[in-house]
């Protein structure tokens, strides 16, 4: 699932409040703007990477193995919006009134880069049978294209120009890229139950000196039904956000 959180800035969003409001200082946008551009051009090399092995196997089965690494490193660098998003709500509290670096909800911010870095490390990772999957490109891939666009549209709104084109594509593309992005996520942690019950992956077992007990393969399928109220909570949010800013562009055009 993707994040939507890194890289908006109050004024950024501009175009869908009316009201002029106060965005980060020069260090914190020079900082945002640095982070997004490293982001956008880790996801290209993503993609390239993506489709020079394609064209080089001349199938799609196993390209997960040719962007493991950068796959790894981009998405881990993603939670940094967890933590940009919590130091600058702790800004809020201490200096209120004080302009967020990260205005999106905590709870869909903190699922979205979590789940994600969970997938990537904690199933795809650790269990080298999905690898391999079909499932894991189709994440991928969803991933890829919504992350190009999603880091590109943060970099461009921090600097003031924003071209319609990214605009568009950013409020538009991920009426497909997010349920396909689910659905690649869902299918490979299912595809992982059976070794994790096998192998007891992660799993702490009774009897232990802490008596604690986890079981790795509950948590798996608990995980994958939170999806359930936690997903349409993201789609809709981006939904009535779609709404909001391309109706505003719409009516910018009339005027």
């Amino acid at each position: 699932m993707s994040a939507p959180a890194i890289g908006t800035t109050k004024t950024a969003h501009s175009d869908v409040a009316p009201k002029k409001k106060r965005g980060p200082g020069a260090l914190a946008t020079a900082y945002l703007v640095i982070y997004n551009v490293v982001m956008t051009a880790g996801w290209l090399v993503i993609a390239v990477g993506l489709v020079r092995a394609y064209l080089v196997r001349g199938s799609y089965h196993g390209l997960y193995f040719s962007i493991e690494k950068p796959l790894k490193f981009f998405q881990t660098g993603a939670l940094l919006e967890v933590i940009q998003y919590i130091s600058s709500n702790v800004m809020i509290m201490l200096c209120s009134p004080a302009p967020g670096i990260v205005p999106s909800s905590v709870v869909l911010t903190g699922f979205q880069v979590l789940s994600r870095v969970f997938l990537t490390w904690a199933v795809t990772h650790s269990v080298r049978e999905v690898q391999s999957e079909d499932s894991v490109l189709l994440f991928v891939s969803a991933w890829t294209i919504t992350e190009i666009i999603r880091y590109s549209f943060y970099t461009f709104s921090l600097l003031n120009h924003l071209p319609y084109l990214i605009k568009w594509a950013r409020y538009t593309f991920f009426l497909v890229l997010y349920p396909m992005g689910v659905t690649g996520e869902l299918l490979t942690i299912y595809a992982a139950l059976p070794y994790v019950q096998k192998t007891g992956l992660y799993s702490v077992t009774l009897p232990n000196k802490y008596n604690f007990s986890f079981d790795y393969y509950t948590f798996l399928i608990l995980t994958m039904v939170s999806y359930i109220p936690l997903f349409p909570q993201l789609y809709f949010h981006m939904m009535r956000q779609r709404k909001k800013v391309l109706a505003h562009v719409e009516e910018y055009k009339t005027e």
